[in-house]
């Protein structure tokens, strides 16, 4: 069984499910609306009332998740907690309180888990179709054919602070829609041409807000569901009449939803409005499906961040002779200093592949170029803090050890760094290595045992492991090299 937690910034949400055939079948779901946008202050931090609803709502979801037997568990969270400037310092509780690791994703990651599951709920395998969900902190628009995601773009606009923004005492009025169709209108401007009709067939919806608004309009008799400009205009006076907020009743919909519904109303009519989108048809498939196909995929050896590295090879034209030379020494090595966990295992070897991305910006200090370009690139597959931890691997690579000092006091991220630096090391001296010549431990200290007349058939090493004893040394912690005969 697979389960998601997707913590938004509207609301949290919880899907169990199990693959049957060529579909994930959802067996349980959860809801809270938790609001977390609304609880970001003025500086940019959650609050701690804001918090703790969160931690309440997570430690209530790990009861649903323990009923079940499940296999694998992603718990992602999108745009709120990806700004909020506390997010680190909340993190451990969150995650102690739901007992899952919790993945911050980026929102062009978040599009592409979108598309993924709203591309495997629609059986056209060809089809050449746009995408877009409005959440509460942040919309996506992805432009895809069959399962092949072509282009991706998160826009930080989303229903919670618009409706805060343009509707803050409640008053539905012609004037306060079309501000907040305006400002809509503006943010999607200068992304609009490559998302205009002649790019695709059929366009979806795929946000909780969409699908409200399509509710709303169809409960309300005011169309068939379908959202088109006509439908949502109608939608649009309808909630004018009513003229305020408190007194707006929306068949179909939870009174709590009504505020975000009408932030959502003023965002989809901008967007279609400027991607010129003559009918939007709202779909049962979104982010949760998205993150457990992704799940089944790594489980069947189908890995999106596989890809996403060879892309970035061959973007960068990285020398892949030295790239896998040093990939493949650098498994050997780790295995070697036997971890606790396997947990920086894959990241290590993909650091090891990246190790001279750097390169394409300066031959100097090309591992601080190529730690700054991991960490901000946009790498499918892969979350904000596996990007963090290949930057630090990649920057640890030569050079001091200070500047990742704090990281060295986990035992499994050291060995990981010694095995990189040698792997580094052993390929630019061109020594041929024979693994039944060295014998390498890291407990307290760093320990390798090597053969003489191994040392004396490559000179370089021995200055190099000088060097590297120093670095170590700095950072507390002995290396002692024995040359055995």
């Amino acid at each position: 069984m697979l389960a998601a937690v997707d913590l938004g910034s509207n609301s949290f949400r919880l899907h169990i499910a199990r693959h049957e055939g060529d579909a994930i079948r959802v067996v349980k779901s959860a809801r809270e609306p938790i609001r977390l946008a609304a609880g970001l202050d003025a500086d940019g931090n959650l609050t701690p009332q804001a918090i703790q609803n969160a931690v309440d709502c997570l430690a209530r979801f790990r009861e649903i998740l323990n009923a079940y037997p499940i296999d694998s568990v992603r718990v992602v969270a999108t745009n709120t907690i990806r700004i909020a400037k506390n997010s680190a310092a909340i993190l451990p509780r969150a995650e102690a309180a739901i007992g899952h690791p919790i993945d911050v994703i980026s929102g062009e990651e978040e599009g592409r888990l979108i598309y993924m599951g709203v591309s495997n709920a629609i059986p056209v395998p060809d089809e050449r179709r746009l995408v877009m969900d409005i959440g509460g902190g942040s919309t996506e628009v992805i432009l895809g054919r069959g399962h092949e995601i072509i282009k991706v773009e998160s826009f930080s606009i989303g229903t919670v602070k618009h409706s805060a923004s343009f509707f803050p005492d409640g008053r539905l009025t012609e004037a306060a829609f079309e501000a907040a169709i305006l400002s809509a209108r503006s943010m999607f401007e200068d992304a609009a041409p490559p998302y205009q009709p002649q790019h695709w067939r059929k366009a979806y919806g795929s946000s909780g807000t969409m699908r409200a608004i399509a509710d709303a309009i169809v409960n309300n008799g005011l169309g068939d569901g379908k959202l088109t400009l006509k439908s949502l205009n109608a939608l649009k006076q309808y909630c004018i009449r009513s003229g305020q907020l408190s007194e707006l009743e929306l068949t179909g919909i939870k009174p709590e939803r009504v505020a975000m519904v009408i932030g959502g109303l003023a965002i989809l009519i901008g967007l279609m409005a400027e991607f010129n989108i003559e009918v939007l048809l709202p779909v049962e498939a979104g982010l949760r499906m998205g993150v457990m196909w992704d799940l089944y995929l790594r489980a069947t050896k189908r890995d999106r961040r596989e890809v996403s590295v060879q892309k970035i090879t061959q973007l960068f034209h990285i020398d892949m002779s030295r790239a896998n030379r040093v990939a493949e020494m650098v498994k050997s090595i780790y295995q070697q200093l036997k971890p606790a966990s396997d947990t920086y295992l894959r990241l290590l070897y993909w650091s090891a592949m990246l190790h001279e991305v750097g390169m394409v910006v300066s031959h100097t200090g090309y591992h601080k170029h190529g730690a700054y370009m991991i960490e901000n690139a946009d790498m499918a597959g892969f979350t904000t803090s596996e990007q963090r931890i290949m930057s630090k691997l990649i920057l640890s690579q030569k050079g001091n050890l200070r500047k990742i000092s704090e990281g060295l006091t986990e035992m499994d991220f050291a060995k990981a760094v010694l095995a990189l630096r040698l792997a580094v090391m052993l390929m630019h001296s061109r020594a041929e290595i024979d693994y039944e010549d060295i014998r390498l431990k890291m407990k307290k200290n760093i320990e390798l045992d090597m053969r003489r007349d191994w040392v004396s058939l490559h000179p370089t090493v021995a200055y190099w492991l000088q060097k590297e004893t120093e670095c170590w040394r700095e950072v507390g912690m002995d290396f002692l090299v024995r040359a055995n005969v």
